[in-house]
Parts: C-alpha cells; sequence; structure tokens
C-alpha cells in the first residue's frame, strides 16, 4: 500500500484547499480530532470512512455549517473561514447534501438559483428576472443532459431526479470547489455514469471534486485520492490507484473484512401473509401483483427504479390505496387501509427515505424511537410513563449498537447508519411480526451494513418475516431466501436464493421493457 502522498507533488501542483488541524466537538463526542485534508485542482478526491466517522462533519465545516474549535482553512493560500454556506458559495465552494435540500413546493430553477436569482431593472426597481432563470436553467439542463423541465415542481419529481437537480445546482455556481456526500445514493447506475461524466468535464476544468462514497468500485471508478477517517481522526491519503478494496475496507474499520454478508441459516416455515391480485387504482402504478411471506424469511424484492417496489410496500403497510385484490395474515383476510391498522396487525415499515418519511430531525433518540408504541406507556391517568419509554428505547437501541453520547440527542445529528439503527429500534419497540425494510443500507458505510444485515438475520432466527426492497444485487442475492421482481409494476417472477443470480435478476426486473 502506497504511504501517505508527499509534499513533494504539492510543490508541483499546489493544493486549492487545505484544511489544517481540523477539531470539532459536539456533548460528549469528539467529531473531528485534529483532521488535515488537501485537494488539487482537477483531481477526484474520495473521502472515506464508517458512518460517524467524522466525513460529513468536516465537509459541514468548511461549508459554515458548522464551527469548529481548532483547525484553518487556506483557500487558494489565503486563511478563510466561512460563517455560511452563502460566504462558501460565493467563494466557489459548493456542497450537495446527502439528505437532499431542496424546496419542495418550488419548481426547479427556483431551486437551482435560490439565494442567486438573476435580477433585472425597471426604472429605480430590481425586480426577478424569470426569463433569464428559466433561459439558464434550460441552458445547464441541456449542457448537462438532464431532461428535466425548469418549471417543473422538484417535489413532484422522482428522488432520483431531484439528486439530479441537486448535482445541477453545484455546476450551476461555478464552483472551484464541489462537495459530493453519496451524490449517487439515489440515482440509477445509468445516471451514475452519467454523473461521471459531468464529475470529468469538471476536474478538465479545474474543479477540485470530494467525494463521499460508500460504494467501493465507485471510488475506484472516478477517484485520484483517497483519504480515510476512522473514529473522527484520518487515517492517511493515499494514491487510489494503488490500493485495493480489501486495503481501503481494512483502514475504514481496522480490523480484516473477509465477508460483506452474515450467514443467513434460518428456514422459513408456514406463510405468514399472502396478497393475492394487489392492484394500485393509478394504472402507472403497480397491477396485479401475488407474493407470499413465511415465517423466519426474508423476502428480497428488487426492480429497476421506477418498477414500483415502494408504492407496493406503502400499499401493504396501508399508504397506498389499492384498487383491487386481499391480503392474509395467517389465513385470514384482513383490511389494511392505513398505517395505524397495519401497526395493530404488527407490521412495521423502515421507509426508503431517512429524512423525508422517517426521522424528526430535532426529536431525541427516545422520541424517535417511541412515537408509534407510544400509546402502549399511557396510564390509566393517561400520562406517559417516561421511565419505561427511555428504559425500552435505551435497551433496543443499545442491543442495535447505536452510536450516541446520550438518549437525548436529537436524532438529526447522528450519522446516516446509526439514524438507521434507531429506525429499526422503533418498529422493534412495536414487536412486529412482519418487518417491511426500504432500501435499509443505502447511504451506509460497510461496517453498519453488515450491522444491518446482522440484526436481519437474527430476526429471521426469532420467526420474523421480513420483505426487503433493494437495488443491490449482491445484497438481494446474499441476504433473501427468495427474491421476487417487478417490472413496470408488474410482478415478473421469483427465485429462490440458491438459483439467483445477477443475470436471472436483471433479465426479470427488465422483461417488460
Amino acid at each position: 500500500m502506497n504511504a501517505v502522498l508527499g509534499n513533494q507533488t504539492a510543490v508541483a501542483m499546489p493544493y486549492v484547499l487545505e484544511m489544517k488541524g481540523m477539531s470539532k466537538r459536539f456533548p460528549g463526542v469528539v467529531a473531528l480530532d485534529n483532521v488535515t485534508l488537501r485537494l488539487r485542482p482537477g483531481k477526484v478526491h474520495a473521502l472515506m470512512g464508517e458512518n460517524g466517522a467524522g466525513k460529513s462533519t468536516l465537509m459541514k465545516c468548511l461549508f459554515g455549517i458548522y464551527h469548529p474549535e481548532e483547525g484553518e482553512v487556506l483557500f487558494n493560500g489565503t486563511p478563510r473561514r466561512f460563517q455560511n454556506p452563502k460566504e462558501a458559495l460565493d467563494a466557489r465552494v459548493s456542497m450537495i447534501h446527502q439528505e437532499l435540500a431542496n424546496v419542495p413546493e418550488r419548481s426547479v430553477q427556483s431551486n437551482l438559483w435560490l439565494g442567486r436569482e438573476p435580477m433585472r431593472r425597471i426604472g429605480p426597481l430590481r425586480v426577478l428576472d424569470h426569463r433569464k432563470m428559466h433561459d439558464d436553467t434550460a441552458a445547464l439542463m441541456q449542457r448537462l443532459d438532464m431532461d428535466i423541465e425548469p418549471e417543473a415542481r422538484i417535489g413532484s419529481l422522482s428522488i432520483s431526479h431531484q439528486q439530479a437537480c441537486e448535482i445541477a445546482k453545484a455546476v450551476a455556481c461555478d464552483a472551484s470547489v464541489v462537495v459530493m456526500d453519496e451524490p449517487t445514493s439515489s440515482i440509477t447506475e445509468k445516471e451514475t455514469e452519467h454523473l461521471f461524466r459531468v464529475i470529468r468535464s469538471l476536474t478538465e476544468r479545474g474543479v477540485a471534486v470530494v467525494y463521499i462514497s460508500h460504494k467501493m468500485h465507485e471510488i475506484f471508478q472516478i477517484a485520484d485520492e483517497v483519504s480515510v477517517m476512522r473514529d473522527g481522526k484520518l487515517v492517511g491519503t493515499y494514491d487510489a490507484h494503488a490500493i485495493d478494496e480489501a486495503q481501503l475496507v481494512n483502514l475504514m474499520v481496522g480490523r480484516a473484512s473477509d465477508q460483506r454478508f452474515p450467514p443467513l441459516d434460518s428456514t422459513p416455515g408456514a406463510v405468514r401473509l399472502r396478497v393475492q391480485g394487489l392492484s394500485s387504482p393509478a394504472p402507472r402504478s403497480f397491477q396485479d401483483v401475488s407474493l407470499e411471506l413465511r415465517r423466519g424469511e426474508i423476502l428480497g424484492l428488487g426492480g429497476l427504479i421506477g418498477a414500483q417496489r415502494t408504492e407496493f410496500v406503502e400499499a401493504l403497510f396501508g399508504l397506498r390505496a389499492v384498487s383491487k385484490g386481499t391480503v392474509e395474515l395467517d389465513g385470514e383476510q384482513v383490511s389494511i387501509r392505513s398505517s395505524r391498522d397495519a401497526i395493530q396487525y404488527r407490521m412495521g415499515l423502515v421507509t426508503e427515505d431517512r429524512r423525508a418519511s422517517g426521522i424528526f430531525p430535532q426529536l431525541s433518540i427516545t422520541q424517535n424511537t417511541v412515537i408509534p408504541s407510544l400509546g402502549q406507556y399511557i396510564n390509566r391517568l393517561r400520562m406517559v410513563r417516561h421511565g419505561d419509554v427511555d428504559r425500552d428505547a435505551e435497551r433496543l437501541n443499545r442491543q442495535l449498537r447505536t452510536k450516541t453520547a446520550s438518549m437525548q440527542t436529537a436524532i438529526g445529528s447522528l450519522s446516516g447508519g446509526n439514524q438507521q439503527k434507531v429506525l429499526i429500534a422503533r418498529w422493534l419497540m412495536t414487536e412486529p411480526d412482519i418487518l417491511i425494510m426500504d432500501e435499509p443500507t443505502r447511504g451506509i458505510d460497510v461496517g453498519a451494513k453488515f450491522e444491518i444485515y446482522s440484526i436481519m438475520v437474527e430476526l429471521a432466527r426469532q420467526g420474523k418475516s421480513i420483505i426487503m426492497v433493494s437495488s443491490e444485487m449482491p445484497e438481494l442475492i446474499a441476504m433473501s431466501h427468495r427474491i421476487m421482481v417487478l417490472c413496470e409494476g408488474r410482478h415478473t417472477g421469483t427465485l429462490p436464493r440458491t438459483d439467483a443470480t445477477q443475470f436471472d435478476i436483471m433479465r426479470l426486473a427488465t422483461q417488460y421493457l
């Protein structure tokens, strides 16, 4: 493995940005401990580490969202300390956040130019230049080869298109440093290839790109250098072409990692859930979908973006209307018209988008954990038994190894992997028989993924039934007893794990295309 990059190269290629000795503390947690990061113009610098390693915190210190207690930032050799994101943007430093940061009710063009709207004069007045904003947005979308209408309401777009708009926003700033925090977490493989073309066009213009991702294959495709963080400290900076995946995992987790998935050793039992001919009233959604889910089984649900997997599992949970079809639990037909009904039938749903439909960012870990089961903790005087709530919430999060200084910590300050553990604890608190997990490891590092997988395996051993929606083929094959595939809202086949290959899954996923 190559040693940390030396200073000789730095003379030939000066740094556009240096962050030296950065330290940041939160109550009970040292988030950054004397971290130094140097970026070269025209290079892609990957920033790797487990959830909670400090990657996003470091970038938020650069962007003026957090203010470090120690350290300095040199921008083109000049000391800078951005007090807020606007100052960073004005200095041509842009950041694509891991969680979407748009204004859903406003148009694409309004989101792209928010805070930097083009203005024109009408006599003594300065007014918004709507035509220029529209034309500039259209030109930008054409330049980036993105088929997105400038006047479309951004909240009406798919998650992948919303993510594409975030990328376009960063390019629109004409930034000299662009930070991309998990930019491919919600886009397809084809869209990822398109993003890489955009990144290469940026670096050809001398832009420095910080690329944060947990997808190893992406790092080796796009990165020139890799910095690894662990527990708030910098482990080292390496030439991306002189390090392999096993070495990188070892640096991230501090131990050798010879397996990505725990053994799936439970044996499914009797049928617990039977769905027959379930259809959505929307013609472009799922139609005539049937499945069987057994006790102690993990049923993988695969398909491409647009396959209506999320829509289907949300309908199972009572969040979407159905036009026809039946649902049976333990042989008895039931009607699930709301999430309240689903919870009463001992079902839980870990949603696809943590920020939009999962966590309550300003509430504590305890409050986020207890929300769907709060009714169980009301005494005869209609008062909450806070002691029991605190005890059970702490017990479950301790079992899931949620990393936090306190159960009173706001969940929004946790890493993505730890937020996901809290959401799993939330549903375990309701003692479900069926747990639906929609993209359970999206945006989670390799170490936290293994922990989530281990939780799933243990739940299956206990006889719990799990439906796992996943876009990652290796995850589907390794973590499912059977794999059910949807294509354009229709069930195209179900494969036992012993017979499933990536080719077979993709063939079923594209059958109607």
